[in-house]
């Protein structure tokens, strides 16, 4: 096991995955080639190899030029051959699963980190991958095993496999194009929006029926396998909490398998793997019923390494892309099944840039402030690991899926892996972008969770009680964040001559001091008017109706701080993003906003909290738009209701036209970012003017439609929407997200 399998491989991916797959080359002692799209330039999978080969401005996939050439075979292959590369290693998502590759691998005379095109086409193909494993006496979920069915023959079928059920595509995976269908009056709407994701996503509108089981558990076995007919399984995960069929929080070993369950599984994941003659790191996936994990059946299997990867090499010691790797190379396996010893519990959460507070949208921006809490990365980092692709200064764009990284724990007990897990996830800090970090660390406090009692709907009934609990009142520590962040701004100058900290201390001769005021906007919509005076590191801040409080904040480097609000000293790290700008006023009236505002983002105990500094110049902006989306002015006229965008994209479809009747919810313009698709509901009945066309690219908080309910019929009956997007969920893709 000392020799090198390789001298040079290139890595076929970007983020986290990438610079995860680079640092084991580098213990190894293996020469790394990156490849980056222009979108990726100076990325840091980019700054960690030894060379990096751009791929170029070709569209990955119709309608998102950035993308660059990650799914351009012909580009990676050329990149390899050019840098002397000897393998190709796809990570997971991108071109992992495509049979292309590995066949312009061997063309190339390259080695694919994976394994044969039989095994990848097999697979790939869930109808024909069922009809495999069922006759080597694997157990499979009822449903349609047969290829090419149209939607005639899915609606026939569909009352064989029985509702509720999943209508998914053969190809592809990580839950992309996936639909739920609860009764049968709903079918033909899933199979026209599965089939239109599917085709667009993975080149195959091909689609099956399977029995849904409801609040399943889904667990699935890691298994390696080498060219001698040597296979073995490296136990289970647990990865049962999922939102949208995309994995949230990942453990190994399950909290509910016991060790004859284990063996069984085992058995049939090694027995899946055989059936293909399969070489490589590969997952089999089951479904289980909640309560009842010794009752499973086989979903499918990931030929690649997984997402949640590390929690498998935290409890049984292994790296395994180097056993990858040394597999490829044509290497026996280095370890036998009774060698396999599942030590302790590891954990791992999925750090997306995305906005809980707005139903989990993509959330997009300038890393203005990292710190990974000096958590360690790759498989000798433990108990605390922190794979990441993130750099200060990084650009999260809605060109890529939002995973930005993977925070992992390992302790001897599932409890205490929970907590090591809730405290890095509190000790990370990302500014500039919104995360799902705070959210994470709620679901892991949740008693279900801790008990292990999980299913595939826990998270949404999670989220569900979450939206039914009464808004709580302000606590004191919202008020002392936001505190902090109004001295923030005061710190960072964040305005110009007219703005809301325009003098240095609000000094007035003769006069008391003039406070500076302003709003700060939270992205639930809460606001909270402050008003300032004093000197950065001795000022008096007023939140609200609250009383004024003394504050300071002194710099300590690297975006931290002390906050000390009345006598009360903690640390925290604190960016702004953005600037106010205005033009000088020439007649003391309130100048305009002439730039985007501020963004004030502050960590503190934990949680991240962004607020948007609103002056007097941008509520006034606030309010002409909002004039503007009232009739003619008259009074008592109706008020038109806008449809903005949630996220920057592009225009995937407007399943309505300009000057139709639309019932309330009814989507209108569906816009595609990160990889996912969004329908933009009509917020009420009435006649929707439409602004954008498919094709068009819209940024964050564009008004792209208007419902105007003058002129609508009193009860109006709902418009026909476009099936294709009608019973659509936001759709996850799995160049990464959808990477399971």
């Amino acid at each position: 096991m000392s020799t090198r399998p390789f001298t040079t491989v290139l890595v076929a991916n970007r983020g986290e995955i990438a610079c995860r797959v680079i640092g084991t080359l580098r213990r190894l002692g293996i020469r790394s080639v990156a490849v980056y799209s222009d979108a990726d330039d100076g990325a840091r999978h980019v700054q960690e190899a030894d060379v990096a080969v751009r791929l170029g401005p070709a569209p990955a996939a119709p309608g998102l030029p950035r993308l660059g050439g990650y799914l351009d075979v012909d580009a990676v292959v050329a990149a390899a051959v050019a840098t002397g590369a000897d393998a190709i290693h796809p990570g997971y998502g991108f071109l992992s699963e495509n049979p292309a590759l590995a066949r312009a691998c061997e063309r190339a005379g390259i080695v694919f980190v994976g394994p044969s095109v039989a095994a990848l086409e097999t697979m790939a193909d869930k109808a024909a991958a069922k009809r495999l494993v069922a006759s080597h006496d694997v157990p499979v979920l009822p449903g349609t095993h047969e290829d090419g069915l149209d939607d005639a023959a899915l609606v026939a079928a569909a009352h064989e496999v029985g509702f509720p059920l999943l209508v998914k595509p053969v190809a592809g995976g990580g839950g992309k194009g996936m639909v739920v269908v609860p009764a049968a009056h709903e079918l033909p709407a899933a199979l026209a929006s599965a089939r239109r994701v599917a085709a667009s996503s993975f080149g195959d509108d091909g689609l099956l029926l399977e029995r849904l089981v409801e609040r399943p558990r889904h667990i699935e076995v890691q298994v390696l396998a080498d060219a001698h007919a040597g296979v073995v399984h490296l136990g289970e995960r647990e990865c049962t909490l999922q939102r949208r069929h995309q994995k949230v929080v990942e453990e190994a070993p399950s909290p509910v398998v016991d060790a004859a369950t284990r063996a069984r599984l085992g058995e049939a994941a090694c027995a899946v793997a055989r059936s293909v003659g399969y070489v490589g790191a590969g997952t089999v996936e089951f479904l289980a019923p909640g309560d009842d994990p010794g009752t499973f059946w086989f979903i499918e299997m990931n030929t690649r390494l997984q997402v949640e990867h590390p929690v498998t090499e935290m409890v049984t010691g292994l790296d395994l892309v180097e056993q990858q790797l040394r597999v490829a190379a044509g290497e026996p396996l280095a370890v036998r099944q009774e060698d396999v010893r599942l030590t302790g519990h590891a954990v791992e959460a999925r750090l997306y840039a995305e906005s809980p507070a707005r139903g989990f949208l993509p959330a997009a921006g300038r890393v203005l402030a990292y710190d990974d809490a000096g958590a360690g990365a790759g498989p000798a980092a433990t108990p605390l690991r922190l794979d990441s692709g993130l750099l200060p200064g990084a650009e999260v764009t809605g060109d890529y899926d939002p995973m930005l990284a993977k925070a992992v724990a390992w302790a001897p007990t599932r409890a205490e892996a929970i907590d090591r897990l809730d405290g890095l996830l509190a000790d990370v800090v990302v500014l500039g972008v919104e995360t799902n970090a705070g959210f994470l660390r709620d679901l892991l406090a949740d008693d279900d969770v801790r008990a292990g009692r999980l299913d595939t709907s826990l998270i949404d009934r999670f989220v569900a009680r979450s939206l039914e609990e009464p808004a709580p009142a302000v606590e004191p520590v919202e008020t002392q964040v936001a505190v902090a962040a109004a001295v923030l701004a005061l710190v960072s100058g964040t305005a110009g001559a007219s703005g809301p900290w325009a003098a240095a201390d609000g000094f007035r001769l003769n006069a008391p001091a003039a406070p500076r005021r302003a709003v700060l906007a939270h992205v639930t919509g809460a606001e909270h008017r402050v008003a300032v005076t004093g000197t950065p590191d001795d000022a008096v801040v007023t939140v609200d109706d609250g009383e004024p409080v003394r504050a300071s904040a002194r710099p300590l480097g690297d975006d931290r701080y002390l906050l000390t609000v009345d006598g009360t000293t903690r640390s925290l790290v604190g960016a702004v993003s953005g600037r106010l700008a205005h033009d000088t006023p020439t007649d003391g009236a309130e100048a305009p906003l002439t730039s985007s505002p501020a963004v004030v983002w502050v960590h503190v105990d934990g949680r991240t909290t962004s607020f948007t500094v609103l002056d007097r110049a941008a509520l006034a902006a606030h309010r002409r738009a909002a004039r503007a989306l009232t009739g003619d002015g008259a009074a008592g006229g109706a008020t038109r209701a806008p449809v903005r965008v949630a996220m920057p994209g592009t225009v995937s479809a407007v399943p309505v036209a300009d000057g139709d009747v639309v019932a309330a919810g009814q989507p209108v313009v569906v816009v595609e970012a990160m990889k996912m698709e969004h329908p933009l509901l009509a917020p009420v009945g009435g006649v929707v003017r439409l602004d954008v066309r498919a094709g068009d690219q819209v940024r964050l908080d564009q008004v792209v439609a208007v419902v105007d309910p003058d002129g609508a019929p009193a009860n109006p009956a709902p418009a026909p929407a476009d099936p294709a997007v009608a019973a659509a969920p936001t759709q996850a893709d799995p160049a990464t997200r959808g990477a399971s």
